[in-house]
């Protein structure tokens, strides 16, 4: 499996994401830069990345500018051929301004940045099988990061299975204390109808060495990618 990392204005996460996957994962890793388009070198089974960051300087709207550089262009038609996508933090808002991803990321309800870990669990550990329950420990650093879908387009995650991972405490319990940002249903990850574009808050990328003191992060790129 090969990963290409997009590169934009303002990312400050791509050099974290890029080492991750490839001295903690052992993956083949691309970047590509925002003004490029050719993604020709990628199959369907390979997974475009969108790093963490403040794209453009996140002017308008965290990500609302981004959506339309020639690579997202690219991107875009990608992920609607089947191929995998993988939006972390900003990359998430990348993919919800796309259209990629239903829903928006507003400001958090405390109004301020949060950066510190939080908890977090597979939702399909509740009821499906082969899932571990156990909540992980990943990073999150973002000041626009509580998920809001209206109540029709939540039914509608709901029923297609959508939502992958919620804000939880240590012991896997789901409440609003343990949601750093006021997303709604404790929402920190989702992906499309088709399963085959993820968007998520936290950074899992930041959790993938022992030498930080956490490898939490590859149970994630594990759950997602089937690689640990």
């Amino acid at each position: 499996m090969k990963f290409g990392v997009v590169v934009f204005p303002g990312s400050n996460c791509d050099r974290d994401m890029i080492e991750a996957l490839q001295n903690d994962l052992q993956q083949e890793v691309i970047q590509l830069w925002h003004k490029d388009k050719d993604l020709s070198m990628f199959v369907k089974d390979d997974c475009i990345v969108l790093p963490g960051g403040f794209s453009y300087g996140d002017y308008l709207r965290c990500g609302a500018i981004a959506r339309f550089s020639p690579m997202m262009q690219s991107v875009i038609e990608f992920a609607g051929k089947g191929g995998k996508v993988l939006g972390v933090c900003n990359g998430f808002q990348i993919l919800c301004e796309s259209g990629l991803l239903p829903g928006v990321l507003l400001r958090n309800s405390q109004q301020q940045f949060v950066c510190k870990n939080i908890f977090m669990k597979e939702v399909a550990s509740e009821d499906g099988p082969g899932h571990s329950a156990i909540p992980v420990c990943i990073p999150v650093a973002h000041g626009e990061g509580r998920f809001f879908a209206d109540e029709k387009t939540l039914d509608e995650m709901e029923m297609h299975r959508q939502v992958m991972y919620r804000y939880c405490d240590d012991k896997g319990t789901i409440n609003q204390a343990a949601n750093p940002n006021g997303a709604i249903h404790n929402i920190a990850g989702i992906c499309n109808k088709q399963r085959n574009v993820f968007g998520m808050m936290p950074h899992p990328e930041r959790a993938c060495s022992a030498v930080l003191g956490n490898e939490d992060g590859k149970k994630v790129f594990n759950h997602l990618f089937g690689i640990n």
